[in-house]
């Protein structure tokens, strides 16, 4: 079988609020999600409404409002003959969304479709271990398999420079994300004055972006109630507040400096297991957040036809598991392999979009596929954007394509960790 070209036509998103005590609170995200996907669509009158075959939609959480997951696109006017699905790959869901979409096209099962991630962070999220005895029985089995996993170690370890130390493999496979940003952090010897300077940059990138209006044709303003919070920060759902417009992502911080991200303390919980300085903390962490993103993907056969100018070709789509102790270098396996399937190598690539989960994973992976700092997030990051999980992904993409038109560069390249020890990545060759 011939695999057919696939091409982004364009995407959107809106912008990142805090989760739980932000903008989206009040506002039901698929009804969002469909103003969005509207708005991306009514700007691009050449892909017409009855071209959009499927909708995939990244989630993690799943909050009540996606019990039925038609709504999306019906709310958004897509004829009864469009469909929709739900992936959930954790923070790489609307990336995996995308990669489905781009392989349903290259095989010629649909001409056209639509790559999403939808995620409430503040409401509707979590998971809940059951009882006790049933988590002590599931940890206890994990553990009982590090000594599988270790014995796998020799091929799979061909990706990095560096040795893993005995004491992070042999720790318990179940760690909560900072902790594996520790790991990391300590695998490849980061102090926190480098993390913490990684977080300034982010933030101040960001911002310089915002205010030379660089996101201004990403970003889709959304008119949202304002919402109505008491004393303690909770949400009055009773209570309505008026009506705003919602355009700007709230994380940023442009006043962040070094000597104010000094003076957080680490993350509760986190440890060291080789007994070094615990150096994660809010600061160079990602926030949570609430969004919803969104991407045209089409056959580039029928977009020529069509007379579009397209923003990129898709070149190779990835993913790659990785140690789970130290799921923050996932990236490093994924890009590697999609550079391989796009038939170039890291030196090709012009802009990286690299979701910052954490500094302390962003800094060892750039250095380990050999690709210049000045080339990654030159718009800021996740840091300071957000990182709504299931939405992130198709933003990176749409993020970088973008870029790639801006800065007139080839190749771009999309990544992102994924909790539980794995890596996603996407290269896109710009067309125009």
């Amino acid at each position: 079988m011939q695999l057919k070209n696939v091409v982004l036509v364009d995407g959107a998103r809106s912008a990142f609020a805090r989760g739980g005590r932000g903008k989206l609170v009040a506002t039901r995200l698929d009804e969002a999600g469909a103003t969005v996907l509207r708005a991306l669509l009514d700007r691009n009158p050449k892909v017409a409404d009855g071209l959009i075959e499927d909708v995939g939609i990244g989630i993690v959480g799943g909050p009540s409002e996606f019990s039925y997951i038609g709504n999306v696109q019906r709310l958004a006017g897509l004829p009864l003959e469009a469909c929709a699905f739900n992936s959930n790959r954790q923070c790489g869901s609307s990336m995996e969304t995308l990669h489905r979409v781009t392989m349903a096209i290259q095989t010629g099962t649909i001409e056209c479709g639509v790559a999403m991630g939808i995620e409430r962070m503040g409401r509707g999220l979590g998971g809940g271990g059951g009882p006790p005895t049933r988590v002590t029985k599931l940890n206890k089995r994990i553990s009982e398999l590090n000594d599988v996993q270790r014995k796998m170690a020799p091929d799979h370890d061909k990706y990095f420079s560096v040795p893993f130390p005995e004491y992070i493999l042999s720790s318990p496979w179940l760690q909560n994300m900072p902790q594996t940003a520790q790991n990391v952090a300590e695998v490849y010897g980061l102090t926190r004055e480098e993390l913490d300077a990684y977080a300034v940059t982010s933030h101040a990138a960001t911002h310089a972006a915002y205010e030379a209006g660089v996101y201004k044709d990403e970003v889709i303003p959304l008119e949202v109630e304002d919402p109505v919070f008491d004393d303690k920060g909770a949400w009055v759902e009773a209570e309505h507040g008026k009506t705003v417009v919602f355009d700007r992502d709230e994380g940023i911080r442009p006043g962040t400096t070094a000597e104010k991200l000094a003076s957080l303390p680490a993350l509760k919980g986190v440890i060291s297991h080789g007994d070094k300085e615990i150096i994660i903390t809010a600061g160079n962490s990602c926030p949570t957040n609430d969004g919803i993103s969104a991407a045209i993907l089409m056959s580039e056969e029928r977009a020529l036809a069509l007379g579009l100018t397209p923003l990129a070709r898709i070149a190779g789509i990835a993913v790659g598991g990785v140690k789970p102790q130290l799921m923050g270098i996932g990236p490093i396996v994924s890009s590697k392999k999609a550079l391989a399937q796009a038939g170039i190598g890291a030196d090709k690539i012009d802009r990286v979009e690299f979701n910052e989960a954490f500094a302390a994973q962003v800094l060892p992976s750039i250095r380990e596929l050999g690709i210049a700092a000045d080339k990654v997030n030159v718009n800021g990051g996740s840091l300071a954007i957000g990182h709504p999980l299931g939405a992130t992904g198709a933003r990176l993409v749409t993020t970088v394509a973008k870029e790639l038109r801006r800065s007139n560069g080839r190749y771009g390249l999309a990544t992102q960790c994924i909790g539980a020890g794995m890596g996603i990545s996407t290269v896109i060759e710009r067309l125009d």
